[in-house]
Formats: structure tokens, sequence, C-alpha cells
């Protein structure tokens, strides 16, 4: 072929290749309604781990095709050149054309093993402004008050359009009806309502539908949220939700991807926004299963912050971590983590373990109590914004994952999550009523865990932060693993005083024993929080409750974890 052709066939077969994967995308992600309404709870979370490991597998097949297309040139620098600004010419104007040129960049970034960023063989960030198209109307549908709030509601509901029976209708139009003028009534807005505008397509997460949109009064504007349940015998309003902290927990950054099929993904983006205004773009991408767009959203929001302030990075808050260095820029609500190059003895993992832990996560339903820690790889980041403590430790503990390149370090490796208040730290400088809500709350995040097959294995708590609205998280992934992989166990009673008396476990453990009844040995509550802790959750601190919880799973069970009250997870439905 001519140069010309080779760079028009280069071109196409990667914009071939991204068409190709988000038809993949959304034919899993329209899988969600039949899954809802045939209560396949199973096929959901099926189809979950297949739609998040897709796009890597299709920039691996682009990158295979494109060695095969130009062979000897496939590191042609010039050549890459020309087929970046064809394939520019081409993608423009196409809906969501940031996405096409994001994975246009993770295919050269994968073929040339890129280090920090190639603005001549890749998109940089002002090419990848994901609302740069944005312009258009989002999908909506538009129901207006004719003079009945109560017809308006039928209405709305019946336009969900799944092929279920409710239960009870009219009853779950009253129940929104009230709970929008609860609201109403609280906020100040009236009940004069005057539209509710919804994104059409319905957003489906683990068990749950949810109608999104927002409701207007003639005094204001407040977000609306509905969460359908399908039980066995038909359909129920689970929750009505109205206001932005409660509508954000469920688009929140600890949560599954929703399924929720969109034609333009941006304009439902910006639609979001104005409902979450406190939430980052990149989140908003992020939770509807575009991690991609979301993880290059983040990077940009990382850039543009580091042009516009001048503190440094800096060790994050909390105890210094056995096989993690943590740090942060004390401006950026963000947390940056390297695995260390050697781990102490009482730390028996290896880099690969870690490295497997925080991909298991990524794939497992995260129940709204694990983070969703991003994975970076070639970053460069400017040294002259690094403290002097900081550098000195990664230089001795992360040398050979972090290195110097004249002005800039570059990290080979590194995972970015949100950053959120150590529990440890929270519970010694919060006012009595939060520390005592947080450690309920942190007995609620080891049941919920469980219920999702997860036993966070270290339970102390540095290894647990606090959010924004007060909700405790687990990000500490390295003695991660499954409840049913666990054999929960009695501490056996001592034959004698001497065997009592013994520093060491003088029976047999195995590495999979675990046994509860310890965990509040190393709980640092003081009394009246560890009186709080056993009065509500004693329960979790026996070896019964977790084979109980482990039996469930085997058995097929589904355990729900939701993001909202009043049908959150408590203590009963696993009493």
């Amino acid at each position: 072929m001519t140069a010309d052709a080779v760079v028009e066939q280069g071109a196409r077969r990667i914009a071939a290749a991204f068409a190709d994967y988000n038809a993949e995308f959304r034919e899993i992600t329209r899988r969600a309604s039949a899954r809802f309404e045939a209560r396949d709870w199973h096929g959901n979370q099926q189809d979950a781990v297949e739609r998040i490991e897709l796009y890597d597998r299709w920039v691996d097949r682009t990158v295979a095709e494109m060695r095969r297309l130009l062979g000897e040139r496939a590191l042609d620098r010039a050549l890459w050149r020309a087929i970046r600004d064809r394939y520019a010419d081409d993608v423009a104007g196409l809906i969501d054309a940031a996405f096409d040129r994001t994975f246009f960049s993770s295919v050269s970034r994968r073929l040339w093993g890129t280090v920090g960023v190639a603005a001549d063989i890749e998109f940089v960030a002002d090419d990848l402004d994901p609302l740069a198209g944005a312009g258009k109307r989002p999908e909506t549908r538009l129901h207006f008050n004719r003079g009945s709030f109560e017809m308006l509601v039928e209405e709305l509901l019946q336009g969900a359009r799944l092929h279920c029976r409710w239960v009870d209708f009219e009853q779950s139009v009253r129940h929104v009806v009230q709970s929008v003028y609860a609201h109403l009534d609280d906020s100040g807005l009236g009940r004069q309502v005057r539209t509710i505008e919804l994104l059409r397509p319905v957003f489906f997460q683990s068990t749950r539908a949810y109608l999104v949109g927002r409701l207007e009064t003639d005094r204001g504007q407040t977000p609306l949220v509905l969460a359908l349940q399908h039980l066995e015998n038909g359909l129920a309003i689970d929750a009505v939700m109205l206001d932005e902290n409660d509508i954000s927990v469920v688009f929140g950054f600890t949560r599954s991807y929703f399924h929720v099929d969109l034609e333009r993904v941006v304009e439902a983006v910006v639609f979001l926004r104005r409902l979450l205004p406190r939430k980052p773009l990149s989140e908003i991408f992020t939770v509807l299963g575009r991690a991609k767009q979301g993880k290059t959203e983040r990077y940009r929001e990382l850039v543009r912050h580091l042009g516009n302030s001048n503190d440094f990075f800096a060790h994050a808050p909390g105890e210094r971590g056995l096989v993690m260095v943590c740090f942060t820029l004390p401006s950026l609500d963000l947390v940056f983590k390297l695995i260390r190059d050697r781990f102490p003895p009482v730390k028996n993992v290896l880099r690969q373990d870690v490295l497997d832990k925080y991909k298991f996560v990524f794939r497992h339903d995260r129940a709204g109590r694990l983070v969703d820690a991003q994975e970076f790889k070639r970053v460069r980041l400017p040294r002259a914004r690094f403290s002097p403590e900081l550098l000195a430790e990664l230089a001795d503990e992360t040398a050979e994952t972090v290195h110097v390149d004249g002005d800039d370090l570059i990290f080979d490796h590194m995972y970015v999550e949100r950053r959120m208040v150590p529990l440890n730290l929270f519970l010694r400088e919060a006012d009595r009523d939060a520390a005592d809500r947080a450690v309920l709350d942190y007995g609620q995040a080891i049941r919920d865990l469980a219920c999702s097959n997860i036993f966070a294995g270290d339970l102390l708590l540095k290894n647990f932060g606090v959010t924004r609205h007060g909700r405790v998280i687990f990000y500490d992934y390295d003695e991660l693993c499954q409840v049913t992989d666990c054999r929960f166990r009695e501490v056996p009673v001592a034959d004698n005083e001497e065997d009592e008396m013994r520093g060491e476990a003088w029976f047999y453990v195995a590495d999979n024993d675990v046994f509860p009844e310890t965990f509040i040995n190393f709980l640092a509550f003081d009394d009246a929080q560890r009186e709080l802790f056993m009065r509500a959750h004693g329960d979790v601190l026996t070896a019964d409750y977790w084979r109980r919880v482990a039996a469930r799973i085997k058995a097929g069970e589904v355990l729900e974890v939701l993001p909202y009250r009043p049908r959150r997870l408590g203590l009963s439905l696993l009493s």
C-alpha cells in the first residue's frame, strides 16, 4: 500500500474497532432490562464483569491488528502522527467523539509504552474534553402537571416501560406523592409541582432499577430519583429520593457501575451534573460504566489543578502503611497509592498479590463499601511539587517503580482514589454524636462487605475512611479475601494454664482460619464506643454469624446491600 493508504487504513481500523467495542458495550448494557424483569441477579453480575473487561480486550485486539497492518513501521513516529491526524478528521462531529479519541490514545499508549504524554501520537487534555460536543438536550421525558399531581406520577411510572406487573400500582403512586409532598413541605419549595423531567433510559444497578430526573415547582427545582424493586409478586417503589446527598450516595464512587443504555452519554452527564453539582465529572462518567473516560477525565482534573495551585504533594493523613506509600495534594480531594518495593515480614504477601486484589475489587460488587481505585501507569509529575520528606521516602521505598527524569518523576504504576478521613483519626477529632454514628456505620460496613462475599481481613480502624456523607468505607485491600474462602472458627478452650499463657496459638491455625471473637482486641475504641459497637454489632464477633453468611452465599442467595434508606441492609436480614 502507499503511505496514504496505510494512514487511511490505520485510522479507519482503529475507528472501526472503537465502534465495535461501543456496540458490544451497549449490547451488554441493554441486557440489564431483561435481567431485571426476570429477576436474574446472577446473570446481572456476570454481565457487569463482562462489560468491565471489555475495554482492555478491545484495546489489546486493536494493538495486535495495528502491528499486523504496519509491520516494521509499527513504531514509526511520523506514520503514527499521520494516522492520528487522519483519525481526528474521521471522528470529528461524531456523538461522544472524546470517547473515540480516548480509545485511540489507549491503543497508542499501549503500543508505544508511552511515559507521561506523547502529544504528537496521541490526544492530549484539550483534545479529550468530554463536554466539547455537548449542547443538545439529553434523552428525557417531560411530564406536565395538568391539574393532578397523582395523574402526573401515574403517567411517569407507566412510562418506564418495564415488562413487570405492579404489586399495587395505586399504592406505589400514593407512596411517591406522599414522599414528594413531605420533602417539598420541609424544603419550602411548595406543593405546586409544574413538571418532572426524567432521563428516558432506566438506570439498572445490582437488583434495583432507577428513574432519574428532576422536579420543578413554582419556587424552584429538586433532583428526583425513584428506586424500583422487582419482588417475586411484582414491581414496587422501594425509595423516593429528593435530597442531593442521598442521590450522591447512589451515584457514589463506592458503588457498582450503572447499566443504562445512553445514545448520547455527554448530554446525560451534563444533566446529572446539574443534579449533583459537587460530584466530579470523572466520577459521573465512571459510575455510568464509562470507566476509561472517567479515568481520562480524572487525569485532566489533576493536570488542570496542578496548573492552578502551588501546594506540595505530601504524605496522606493517617498511619504509615506497610504495603503502600500514600500521598496527596492537600488542595485536591485525591489520594495516590504506590506499592512499596519491600514489605516487612509481618505482611505475608507479594507485589503480585496486591495487584490481584485490586483487580478483584475492580470487577467485584463494591456494595457501597469499597473505594473505586483507578490504576494509572507511566505517569509523569513535576518533581518540584513534592515535599522533601515524601521525595525521601519515594527514593527509599519505591525506587523500583518511581524514577527521576530531569525535572519530573515517572511513576510506573499507581492507584488514584478519592480521599477520605481515616476512621481512627475521625474518631479522635469528631464530636461524640458523629463519632458514635461512625462506630455504628463501621459495623454496618463489615456486614455490607460480608453480604457481597468480602472479608476485609484487616479490620483495623486505620484501614477504613469516612466520606463527606459520614459513610465508612474500606480502602486497604492487601489482606482482603472472600467470605466463602475462609474457615471461621471459635478459639479453642485451653486444656491447661500453660497453654492459656502462651504468646502464640497453642493450636493449629491454617492460612484461611479466622477467629472473629478476637476482632475486638484490635479495635481502638474507647469504652463507650466499644459498648456501642458490641450492642449493635456484637454478632459479627461470632464465628456462627460468618458461617451463616457464607452458607447463604454458597447456596446462591443474593444478599442485597442498598445505597438508600429505609431498605438499606440492616441487622434483621442476617439475624
